[in-house]
């Protein structure tokens, strides 16, 4: 059964544009402790939506993870782990900060609790209603 998470971005370092160009591309940059042993918990088929941080805020992009985590082959810090991500399609409508935190179905989804947590994970029925808020469902 596949998990669901949310990764952060900033747009204009990298955007879910640029994954839409790319297609398949390797996530990496995480560093925060929390956020790691998060990605390192994803797994082949789990489903990801991408989120903006900067001016927008907002989630933006459907993606799933195609590789299992592995060493980042940028760095030389045995600790720093990377997936490969696909994207799937840009959401048919953002889903903002400010429409997550009015919904208490997502009281407790770590953008809204751990702001600058840049992986967490998203129970289905969270996922459920971003999709739906999106018109992606």
């Amino acid at each position: 059964m596949a998990n669901y998470w949310l990764v952060k971005t900033e747009p204009s370092t990298y955007s879910y544009d640029d994954l839409e160009r790319a297609q398949t591309a390797v996530w990496d940059g995480v560093k925060n402790p929390v956020a790691l042993r998060n990605l390192r918990s994803m797994h082949p088929g789990d489903q990801v939506l991408v989120y903006h941080t900067g001016d927008e805020k907002a989630v933006v992009g459907w993606a799933t993870v195609v590789s299992a985590p592995y060493a980042d082959p940028k760095k030389k810090d045995s600790k720093l782990f990377v997936i490969d991500l696909k994207a799937q399609r840009r959401l048919p409508q953002p889903v903002t900060l400010a429409q997550i935190k009015a919904d208490r179905t997502f009281i407790d989804l770590p953008i809204v609790r751990q702001g600058r947590l840049s992986v967490s994970p998203v129970t289905a029925p969270q996922w459920s209603k971003l999709l739906k808020l999106a018109g992606a469902a």
